[in-house]
């Protein structure tokens, strides 16, 4: 139980839980305490110890019933118990003959552990797949299925034959059918208890080859592929990556904002400062800078761009601590702040449903209109404090471009900023603006992979 445990704690990991090792040690603890036998009372107690946050429930939850939602396999019992001395003696004799013949080696095993009730440990039943199955090696597969194999390869269907020939033989020497069939009966159900550990042990290796391959998988691999060539089981490894990458951007720019701490040389003050001492710069003034951004965000989230949204407001809200205020927009068709979705739920959550509160469909992009509809209604959301950063393709489908509420929005802003995931030689073709509102930013980035936008927004702080 307790590689199970372990084994458990290392899938969780994989999948992005953060479960450190006073953590795992305190679990082990929680289950010498709490014990197996109350099912409920065993999950509650790993969760307790291993859940911080409620994000991570849902995948504890999922997880859980893999490990430890099947019964443990009963203990195997010794066949023919009830016998006699004397016939006991005869299957010992009998079982003894046809084991010293019995090939091949896997298949001999098994019938000896049936027949003696002396079964394997989980470590042994492992180690034991490993050596004569190929469905210990296999990192994908359907468990069933992979089952299935594991006792094709084993050739465990030949039990039920090797027991009826073992009956056969032991029924020639004379024994008693009533014990005949007592041995059979406790044979076949320490059968079906190998069967049922042949079968979780195989599960466990698909779900360890599954926690191993993410863990080896770079994080490289994802910052540097295109966001439209993710897979779907790519994005909760994203949301680990990501995670990972604000952790290491808070780092830096706290870095970056305890050496800019005096902010830069105000010559002018300084100058009028020490006109006292005949322009010697005894008193020497730093004007002060505002180092925490207020981030307006714009955001595109038709059906080409929302995956790339999701990723970046993902990666602001990470940074919380090191900005001063954000306020995230939508657009699509219409805009909407989503302020309060992100107020009310946790990000991951919010940015499921900030995609309804925008109408839209195919080719509905109508970016032109939302511009005046944000300069409109929304305009207090930016100060000379902040800085705007727009995330689209630039794409208007129903609109012609709106540079002027572009302008009237740049003159109220710190400064605006673009990031766009399509590659440049598209901007500016067919419905897309970007040669109108590009030359109007003061930065426009290419973003098309995840190292590009951990970039762009890194700069934001520089």
């Amino acid at each position: 139980m307790d590689q199970r445990v372990v084994d458990f704690i290392s899938a969780l990991r994989a999948r992005g839980v953060r479960i450190s090792l006073a953590e795992s040690i305190d679990a082990m603890r929680c289950v010498e305490v709490a014990g197996i036998a109350d099912k409920s009372f065993f999950r509650s107690a790993l969760r307790a110890s291993l859940v911080k946050e409620p994000r991570d429930l849902p995948t504890f939850d999922e997880m859980f019933p893999r490990y430890f939602g099947v019964e443990m396999p009963p203990p195997l019992q010794q066949p023919g118990g009830g016998m006699s001395p004397e016939d006991r003696e005869k299957l010992a004799q009998m079982l003894e003959q046809m084991l010293a013949s019995m090939t091949p080696e896997q298949l001999r095993r098994l019938f000896e552990a049936m027949m003696t009730g002396q079964g394997m440990s989980n470590s042994q039943m492992r180690q034991f797949l490993n050596e004569h199955t190929s469905a210990m090696q296999m990192t994908t597969g359907f468990q069933p299925w992979a089952t299935r194999r594991a006792m094709r390869e084993l050739q465990f269907d030949r039990l039920e034959q090797l027991l009826q020939e073992l009956l056969d033989r032991l029924r020639e020497a004379g024994v008693s059918e009533e014990a005949l069939q007592q041995m059979a009966e406790a044979a076949r159900e320490n059968r079906e208890a190998l069967a049922q550990q042949i079968g979780q042990e195989v599960g466990n290796g698909l779900l360890q080859h599954d926690a191993e391959e993410r863990r080896r998988r770079p994080a490289e691999d994802l910052q540097d592929r295109a966001f439209d060539e993710l897979a779907h089981q790519d994005v909760d490894d994203m949301r680990t990556v990501i995670n990972r990458l604000a952790a290491q951007l808070r780092t830096r720019i706290a870095l970056r904002q305890k050496r800019a701490s005096k902010g830069i040389l105000d010559a002018k003050s300084t100058i009028r400062a020490n006109l006292r001492y005949a322009g010697v710069p005894l008193d020497v003034r730093h004007r002060r800078k505002h180092l925490k951004p207020r981030i307006t965000v714009i955001c595109d989230v038709s059906g080409s761009m929302r995956a790339v949204t999701g990723f970046m407001l993902m990666l602001v809200y990470a940074l919380q601590d090191q900005i001063s205020r954000t306020r995230p927009f939508v657009y699509y068709r219409t805009i909407a702040d989503v302020q309060a979705d992100f107020q009310q739920l946790r990000p991951e959550e919010a940015i499921r449903v900030v995609p309804e509160r925008v109408k839209g469909g195919p080719w509905q992009t109508s970016l032109g209109a939302c511009l005046a509809t944000f300069t409109r209604d929304h305009l207090d959301a930016i100060d000379r404090r902040t800085t705007v950063i727009f995330l689209g393709d630039g794409d208007d489908h129903l609109s012609p471009p709106n540079p002027r509420d572009f302008e009237l929005i740049k003159r109220r802003s710190h400064r605006v900023v673009w990031f766009n995931p399509e590659p440049p030689y598209r901007w500016g073709r067919e419905d897309n603006h970007m040669h109108i509102y590009g030359p109007l930013c003061d930065a426009v980035h290419h973003v098309s992979n995840l190292r590009q936008l951990v970039a762009a927004v890194d700069g934001l702080f520089g």
